[in-house]
């Protein structure tokens, strides 16, 4: 396991959120996930559940487990997740500003990506209070 999914899988797994090896297991494969799921996005609207986005495409469908999660909270943790473990792999930072940073770097970024991480910092600041309520959260309209 790369010292890259590790601390990603360890930021989602705080978060109550899977994140299959397959689908995250290096910044290549995790930034061409987070790609798939925001074009999804971008097509179905920020509301979409990934429940709806099964079917869209057979990687999508390793996130069964969740279907009633919020696609814009997960993908908002999944790049919280991405800057953490980032940011850890080179020793960077990882407050928002790195987060909204790291996401226009890799084309990442959208119009709801700042509103859904100020709305919740848990999903890319592990001291952040109320962490373990993430998973319930993300599922609510």
């Amino acid at each position: 396991m790369s010292n890259f999914y590790r601390y990603f899988k360890e930021n989602m797994d705080s978060l109550g959120l899977p994140a299959p090896e397959s689908l995250f297991g290096t910044l290549q494969i995790t930034i061409g996930t987070l790609t798939v799921l925001l074009t999804n996005i971008d097509k179905f609207g920020k509301t979409v559940t990934v429940g709806e986005l099964i079917g869209t495409g057979t990687r999508l469908e390793k996130l069964a487990t969740m279907a009633a999660i919020s696609a814009a909270f997960y993908v908002g943790a999944c790049i919280g997740s991405l800057a953490v473990a980032t940011g850890r792999t080179l020793g960077g930072g990882r407050d928002i500003a790195d987060v909204l940073l790291l996401a226009r770097q890799h084309r990442l970024e959208r119009a709801w990506l700042a509103p859904v991480l100020l709305k919740a910092p848990p999903i890319y600041h592990p001291n952040a209070a109320g962490r373990y309520s993430c998973r319930y959260n993300s599922s609510k309209p």
